[in-house]
Parts: structure tokens; sequence; C-alpha cells
């Protein structure tokens, strides 16, 4: 990592550079006379009392002492992409939102308060529920989506968020990104200082679509606009009610791939795409655990990409967990790489559970 044209080690950030993206290298020490520098990129979210905060990619927050600095330098916003399609996150992640709706939506300025609450047996109850009765098909659809000023202070703002949403019956949660230019790590760090906790972290990931519609195809994959008891036999989300089935049916321009099982039970895989203008979103790609590495996930995204390019689409998006390994490497196998992670941050003292 190069710091200065003449090679020398400058420190060439201050204080007002918080909320821009910079490069520092500082001095570590590796047992009683090695010495090695370590570098870091990322946000600087903060820089008080001699301690430097920086907010990696990943949404991982550094603190480096002041004092261990030897270089640092402001960086380039957003390093040029060398492959796929470019996009800012503002376009991403609001093509994102059409395909994933709430039931209910509120203005808070420029941020959007979801909610899409089910009722739900005490035996079949997902994360949030609240006395067993009442719970939000998936964080995506029941957080807040922070684009901008909520129009007040951040304090009086996740107030207002929280009375929201205790008002039906949910726990509060926003959904912030990191590691693009125009992301939220400065907000992310402001949640934690109030004690918010981050529960979730996943990426969203772009790529070109003609060479996911390229593979080969899979015999029996069958398209449909609805979600029919086939395919929501296999979905992962069990007990899916009226609510869950609008927000799976959201979106632009919807389509479910099917491929059937060598009996009448569940399907051998499946798959969700929406169409929304030059993008293709893909989600709910399933496949029976004892049919995996066969081929189905493939064959299912490449049905549906082949639908997606019909309608004029050009570029696809999807969302994976950080730990799903398997997904990662069949979707780098596809040309698809990360554009920013995402994460959802849990209001202080409010029952969670895994999912999203």
């Amino acid at each position: 990592m190069e710091f200065s044209s003449m090679g020398r080690l400058e420190v060439r950030i201050t204080t007002a550079d918080v909320g821009k993206r910079v490069s520092v290298r500082r001095l570590g020490h590796s047992g009683v006379t090695q010495e090695k520098f370590t570098d870091t990129v990322g946000v600087l979210t903060s820089w008080n009392n001699g301690v430097l905060v920086i907010t990696r990619r990943d949404g991982e927050r550094v603190r480096i002492e002041e004092s261990s600095l030897v270089a640092g330098k402001v960086v380039p916003a957003a390093p040029a992409r060398r492959r796929g399609p470019s996009a800012s996150y503002q376009e991403l992640v609001r093509v994102a939102a059409r395909a994933w709706r709430p039931v209910e939506s509120e203005r808070l300025g420029e941020w959007e308060l979801r909610a899409a609450v089910q009722e739900v047996s005490r035996e079949a109850r997902p994360w949030g529920v609240v006395a067993g009765r009442r719970a939000g098909f998936t964080r995506r659809a029941n957080s807040v989506l922070p684009l901008g000023d909520p129009g007040m202070p951040l304090d009086e703002a996740l107030t207002v968020v929280r009375r929201w949403y205790r008002d039906r019956g949910l726990p509060a949660y926003i959904q912030t990104a990191t590691g693009a230019e125009g992301t939220q790590e400065l907000l992310c760090a402001e949640l934690e200082e109030r004690g918010w906790v981050r529960e979730v972290t996943a990426e969203l990931w772009t790529g070109t679509l003609a060479p996911v519609a390229d593979r080969a195809e899979g015999a029996g994959v069958v398209l449909s606009r609805q979600a029919d008891a086939a395919w929501l036999a296999r979905y992962q989300r069990k007990g899916v009610s009226e609510v869950a089935l609008k927000v799976l049916g959201g979106g632009p321009s919807v389509w479910f791939a099917t491929v059937p099982g060598a009996d009448a039970g569940a399907p051998a895989a499946i798959g969700r795409c929406v169409v929304d203008g030059r993008w293709a979103g893909f989600a709910a790609v399933e496949v029976d655990p004892a049919l995996r590495r066969q081929g189905l996930a493939g064959a299912v995204m490449a049905a549906l990409a082949r639908q997606a390019l019909d309608e004029g689409a050009s570029a696809a998006w999807l969302q994976v967990e950080t730990d799903n390994v398997g997904a990662r490497a069949l979707y780098t196998g596809m040309g698809f790489t990360a554009h920013h992670a995402y994460h959802h941050y849990r209001e202080p003292q409010a029952a969670g559970a895994p999912g999203h």
C-alpha cells in the first residue's frame, strides 16, 4: 500500500475527515523485538480522545490508537468495478426494497418504516413474536430503511421508530449498509453507541444476467406467477400466512420456479425472481438436501434468468449470508461479486431471534 509518491509515510488525515473513506497504516507489535505494520481501509466514523474508529466494508469496527499511526490518507469512496454491472448503493437498495415489499409502510422524512405482521400459533412462532401471537415475516419487510435524513434529530427519530413497531407488537429493527459509496457507516456507529445490537450481516451481490441464463438447461423447471402449495412445501419458512404470500408475491414482475420432485411431496428445488427494469433479483433458491450438488440451483436460476432477459433485464442481484459457504461458491462461479454488506440492528432490550 503506497502512501506517498516520494516513498515517505505520512499521516494526511485529520478529525475533519470523519465520514470519509480512508486508508491507514499503524504500527503493531509481534513479540518483543519485531515490529510490523497493519493496514486498515474503511470509513472513518469517529476520532475522539486519541482513538480512531474505522468501519470496514463488512461492518466490522476497528479501534486504532492515534499514537500508533504511521500513515493515513483519504481514498476514493468507491473503487472502480472491474467486472459486472455498475450500480450505486441508492439504486440497488431501492430495487431490492421493491422486490420485497411490506404490507404496511410509513414515511419518516427520508426513512421508510416497514411492517408485515402476521398472526401465528405459539407452536410455530418465528422471531419477534410478542406473547406468542404476532410476528413479522422476515426482517427485511419489518425494518426501517434509512435512505437519508429522518427530518428530526436521531434520538427523536429512534423514539418514533420504537413506538411505531411497539404499536404493531414487533421489535424495532433498522436495516443499514456498509462498504459502498453512500452507505451508512456513520449511522451504524451512532446506533451501536446507543446500544442497538447488530444481529444479522449479509451481502448484496451483483452480476451480469446473460451468463446465468446461458448455463445448461435443467429438465423440468416450471415457471409460475404465483407460489403454489408445492412451491411453499419446499420454502424454508414454515407456516406461511396470507401476509407472507403478499410479501412473496409483491414486486414489479415476480416469477416462481419449481423443479418437481420424484413423488407428490415437496419439489426438488425452487426459486424466486423479481424483474425490475434492467435488474433481476434472485431469492429463495432452495434445493432438497438429498439432491444438492446436482446442478438444480443453477438450473432454477438459469430458467428464471432467461425469463428476465425476455423482459429486458441485463443485470442481476441477490443477497447471501456471510456464512453460507455453498451459496457463495455457487454465485462466484456464476460471475457474481459482492457490492455491499447490509445489517439489521435491533433496538436495545428487545427480544430477537435468528433469521432475516
